[in-house]
């Protein structure tokens, strides 16, 4: 790898590290202002993925500079095509931490319910896997980027709750049925992020390994 190369990659590592850090702790605001009840944390966290969403868009063009001026080959080529895609994703967390804010802005103006206990029990899951995909990428550890992958099934069976939960509010004509419909929407966020987080740990597995380990094929 020339010098010039391994300038521009240690650029590109260093401006991935702090998207991902925005996203990391723009995704627990997010969560705070929701388990708080906290309408101005929600606000500053909504106006937060704007600047995640630019950081986004410098990763991006960081990569295709690199892939034009220097047509990188081997690991490097691997890194780059993998930091494309895990960017994509991590700017999808960034969105869905918004929208996770938004609903505690939209329940902050309603009676409180108690939140399901489900809620909670994802939050700890999905904050954890959001770590872990992250560490295994600048660690390049693949043990840790399979742990991520096995938490998945998890979070899956605590949103399928959510919706047993509904139905039974639905029967019992609940007077809580549309904060719960908020809820179950903060729930559908949690899944699609652990999604996203699964998505980068396969891309660490592609990055350290070369082998694509989608769909289990």
């Amino acid at each position: 790898m020339s010098k010039i190369l391994q300038k521009e990659i240690k650029k590109l590592e260093t401006l991935v590290s702090t998207v991902s850090t925005k996203v990391e702790e723009n995704l627990n605001l997010s969560i705070k202002s929701l388990m708080d009840n906290d309408a101005e944390l929600a606000k500053k966290t909504v106006m937060n993925d704007t600047e995640i969403d630019s950081l986004e868009i410098e990763v991006e063009e960081e990569c295709l500079k690199i892939l034009a001026l220097h047509q990188p080959v081997a690991i490097d080529l691997r890194y780059i095509i993998s930091v494309l895609k895990i960017n994509n994703d991590l700017e999808r967390i960034g969105d869905l931490g918004a929208n996770i804010a938004e609903v505690s802005l939209l329940l902050s103006e309603k009676r409180q319910i108690v939140i399901p206990g489900q809620i909670p029990n994802m939050t700890k899951i999905v904050l954890k896997m959001l770590k872990n995909c992250l560490d295994a990428l600048f660690e390049k550890d693949v043990k840790i980027a399979k742990l991520v992958q096995k938490s998945d099934d998890i979070v899956d069976n605590y949103h399928s709750e959510m919706y047993k939960i509904i139905q039974k509010a639905f029967k019992e004509n609940s007077n809580d049925i549309e904060q719960l419909f908020s809820i179950l929407s903060v729930s559908r966020c949690l899944e699609r992020i652990a999604d996203h987080c699964t998505n980068i740990a396969e891309d660490v597995e592609y990055l350290i390994e070369g082998r694509i380990t989608r769909h289990n094929l």
